[in-house]
């Protein structure tokens, strides 16, 4: 086996339209393509994040909630690459996002801060 790199991210909303507000006008992801499967009453929204890298929208009726707090197994977060951290923070909040106060990561000394998508999915900008 030859992993070259992850490919996509699945994530499974509970409002749509919301949702694909806040990924695509809010985040600025461009959409790829979008389809909607009629015998599971499910949409599916790709989207770019740069050259490499997608996120799979899917909307399923009545998925339960994800366990956050205190964390769950499995996936914690989602983190975004981005040049400038207070930059990139303050259009998130112009935009009516909260989001944490920017932190240093102490291994790296990196800067980083995380705010949440609208089913709460914890999102983390981090300064590259």
């Amino acid at each position: 086996m030859n992993i070259k790199k992850i490919h996509h991210v699945a994530i499974i909303c509970s409002n749509y339209e919301k949702s694909k507000h806040f990924y695509v006008d809010t985040l600025g992801l461009k959409v790829i393509s979008e389809t909607y499967r009629k015998e599971r009453d499910s949409y599916k929204l790709d989207l770019a994040i740069g050259e490499d890298y997608q996120i799979e929208l899917f909307s399923f009726p009545d998925r339960p909630e994800r366990p956050s707090y205190p964390e769950a197994r499995g996936l914690r977060h989602l983190a975004f690459a981005v040049d400038d951290i207070e930059d990139s923070k303050r259009e998130l909040e112009e935009k009516g996002v909260k989001v944490e106060p920017v932190r240093v990561d102490p291994i790296t000394g990196k800067k980083f801060t995380f705010f949440q998508d609208p089913d709460a999915q914890p999102l983390e900008l981090y300064e590259s």
